[in-house]
């Protein structure tokens, strides 16, 4: 607890705590402040991703990259998957499937773009395990199929109605499933020694202890869940004051703030030459939701939603999580990054806001 304590004490970022019982606070003295609400959740979440950054590299450090880039993006996931079941349960599938199809193209563009950015302008050039992001990148275009399929039947056969289009979804889902746990027992058990972590990153601060890592990824997680839940209950009204439509909302505002925690691990580790975390947590945490939380999800919603769910998105979605798909398995094919390189792929998560906020598509 100490070592926490110093940590707050020596770190500016980390005074922004304080806005965290604020929040709270507001939230149940002004409950319909939400422009408020929607600022001081922006505040608390900034300086809890600092703290999860932390304490995940001080578990990588004990666990190796690819298991503390898989645990990020899994803790990470947890706020999506809460947001995302409150949406459920309530009705709103809209918002589900754009939180879903939001997170694996800001996970997979702007983390990647930013990680590969920030170690650039510090590193000349910078290496990671190729195997490792090539399997990550495999399943992200296997999930692509699977939500590809649904629309693309949906659209070209006028026969398939609604009963074959949500047969059809559960059955992915379960498939999405399966071949998330094989992935993950290929990477972390039969073939492990493929995914090895390059020998080339910084010495930093020495990492904290076990136990005091894991009960701040555990505590820092459920706040992130709780002040997430305020942000996305208050982000809608907000956008109305700053004039953001819902779709550029819901696919960039939502997937930004909810996936910070991440992003802090993943930009830390890349200025410090650690890209194989880095890539973990980008590619693994879009996959894991393309591949786990997604198909949850449509699972769920036969037990707690007011009808199932299923996989069709709308057109737009599935055209930028492929091509989102296509930029990482080519920018990630070397092993080697640059500079550039994040710039090149940050341009492409450009274009998409860019599209959103001007000529938002129609949910479906």
């Amino acid at each position: 607890m100490n070592l926490l304590l110093k940590e707050i004490r020596h770190n500016p970022l980390l005074w922004l705590l304080a806005f965290v019982p604020v929040l709270f606070a507001g939230q149940t003295l002004k409950p319909g402040a939400h422009t408020l609400l929607f600022v001081l959740s922006v505040l608390a979440i900034v300086p809890l991703a600092t703290l999860l950054s932390h304490a995940t590299e001080s578990v990588a450090a004990k666990t190796g990259d690819a298991v503390g880039g898989l645990l990020n993006a899994t803790l990470g996931n947890l706020t999506e998957l809460v947001i995302a079941l409150a949406a459920l349960r309530a009705g709103e599938y809209a918002l589900v499937k754009a939180s879903i199809a939001g997170a694996i193209v800001t996970n997979t563009l702007f983390m990647l773009g930013v990680s590969f950015l920030l170690g650039g302008l510090k590193h000349h050039v910078q290496e990671y395990n190729r195997v490792s992001a090539r399997v990550q990148a495999a399943l992200l275009f296997l999930a692509t199929v699977a939500l590809l399929i649904p629309s693309a039947t949906s659209e070209a056969d006028s026969v398939a109605g609604a009963a074959f289009t949500q047969t059809l979804s559960a059955s992915l889902a379960v498939l999405l499933i399966i071949a998330y746990g094989l992935g993950m027992l290929f990477s972390l058990k039969t073939h492990r020694e493929l995914f090895a972590s390059a020998e080339h990153g910084e010495e930093g601060e020495a990492p904290w202890p076990i136990g005091l890592a894991l009960a701040t990824l555990a505590g820092v997680t459920v706040l992130v869940a709780l002040v997430s839940e305020i942000f996305v209950e208050s982000v809608q009204q907000a956008a109305v004051t700053f004039g953001m439509t819902p779709a550029f909302v819901g696919f960039v505002v939502v997937a930004l703030v909810g996936g910070a925690a991440e992003m802090a691990s993943a930009f830390s580790g890349a200025r410090k030459n650690r890209l194989d975390l880095s890539v973990g947590i980008a590619l693994g945490s879009a996959s894991q939701i393309a591949l786990f939380v997604a198909p949850v999800l449509v699972l769920l919603s036969y037990v707690i939603g007011p009808a199932p769910m299923n996989l069709q998105f709308w057109p737009g979605a599935v055209v930028m999580i492929f091509i989102a798909t296509l930029t990482a398995a080519l920018v990630t094919n070397s092993g080697r990054s640059a500079w550039f390189v994040g710039v090149l792929v940050l341009m492409v998560y450009a274009i998409f806001a860019m599209t959103l906020y001007l000529l938002p598509p129609r949910v479906q």
